[in-house]
């Protein structure tokens, strides 16, 4: 039964990066999220300043420690305490040398789609960073755009709200109602239908359900 799970996966995941090749993106799978991670450190060899986006995935590799050691420069949001400092590093992440984080879905025609509350993590994906990197576990994978509205609604929204303590609606309830939540996290989406023309974006798909 197991082997048979892996066969439809494993076709799933080489529909999804032949759509993200056809699209402009570099797409890579790594079937262990260690592969996976060896191969970020390797393109952020070169790289300086490098933005952190809000992305349990990203953390859930083990690269920020990585680079840290290694004397990089990261901007990473979630390190900083005071509202205004975490601004100004958001805001820092839009011109750095290499961006990293998550992605909220990608569907198996090659389409990326995001979902923010303050709109830094989406707008570093489409323009400004030198290079882009976009982690996803298998979980992130879909059919198509509605079905990646209907996974950030029912899954990546309520349990982030619900993991940053906020009161929102599907915090509490679990389900997104489309609410007017002053603490809203999906108040600007992005869909990559395609690589932005000056932008070098690399997506990697991990054989693991990663993040949220």
């Amino acid at each position: 039964m197991e082997e048979s799970i892996r066969w439809l996966q494993e076709k799933r995941i080489q529909k999804t990066l032949k759509a993200l090749r056809g699209r402009g993106f570099r797409a890579h799978y790594f079937s262990a999220p260690t592969s996976a991670a060896q191969w970020v450190l390797e393109e952020a060899r070169d790289a300086t300043f490098i933005g952190v986006g809000g992305s349990v995935t990203v953390r859930e590799l083990g690269v920020v420690e990585v680079l840290q050691e290694q004397g990089k420069t990261l901007f990473d949001h979630w390190q900083v305490e005071d509202p205004h400092e975490a601004l100004k590093v958001r805001r820092s992440q839009l011109t750095c040398d290499l961006f990293l984080s998550g992605i909220n879905a990608v569907t198996e025609s090659g389409e990326i789609v995001n979902m923010d509350g303050s709109g830094n993590r989406v707008a570093a994906m489409a323009f400004g960073p030198r290079k882009v990197i976009l982690v996803g576990g298998i979980n992130k994978l879909v059919s198509n755009l509605d079905e990646a509205y209907r996974r950030i609604r029912r899954i990546a929204a309520p349990v982030n709200a619900h993991r940053l303590g906020l009161k929102t609606p599907c915090a509490k309830g679990g389900e997104c109602t489309d609410c007017d939540s002053p603490q809203r996290i999906c108040n600007v989406s992005l869909v990559l239908h395609r690589r932005p023309i000056f932008s070098d974006v690399a997506v990697v798909l991990i054989g693991r359900s990663m993040g949220y």
